[in-house]
């Protein structure tokens, strides 16, 4: 208190205790704008309510879990497919070294997943290698359709992975 709390869908509407969507808060405290950025600021701030960009849900006692943030979620034919989660699957692999995984456009399914992948070693793990593994981790909607090879992933100065500059690389499937 007094900060109130509310998960809500993708029509906006509050869900359940145990059902995932984006947590919103509101506060007494003023709000807060994204600094010469009215747009932001207006996609953020709704109806005194801050949508926040993370995903998660509330118990039946009231307590926050933290599941994903939205920008890693990805949704494939009305699925929703946690980036991480493929993230991990792909690091099972021995020859994986890291991976990121991000939505690809697709005309008929919405998003697909894409990795970028780093391998241990010299050469590229092949694709079908990869595909067999997950295929047998992964429920076939969460596996990539495509794998870009690369020396390392885009970081930031903290080490974060740039997902938006892999998102910029090849728009659609």
């Amino acid at each position: 208190p007094p900060t109130e709390l509310k998960i809500v869908g993708e029509d906006g509407e509050e869900l359940e205790a145990g059902l995932p969507g984006e947590i919103c808060m509101k506060s007494v405290s003023a709000g807060r704008s994204y600094f010469r950025d009215e747009g932001a600021t207006q996609n953020a701030w709704r109806d005194g309510w801050l949508y926040t960009g993370d995903i998660g849900y509330l118990d039946a006692d009231g307590y926050l879990y933290l599941v994903d943030r939205k920008k890693d979620l990805i949704i494939v034919g009305g699925h929703n497919v946690s980036a991480p989660e493929v993230e991990a699957a792909l690091l099972d692999h021995p020859r994986v070294a890291e991976a990121a995984v991000v939505g690809l456009d697709h005309p008929v399914m919405g998003e697909v997943p894409r990795a970028f992948v780093v391998c241990r070693g010299e050469a590229a793990t092949p694709p079908e290698e990869l595909q067999a593994f997950l295929e047998e981790r992964l429920v076939s909607y969460k596996v990539p359709r495509t794998y870009t090879f690369m020396e390392e992933l885009p970081r930031n100065a903290l080490g974060k992975v740039l997902k938006r500059e892999l998102r910029g690389q090849g728009a659609s499937a």
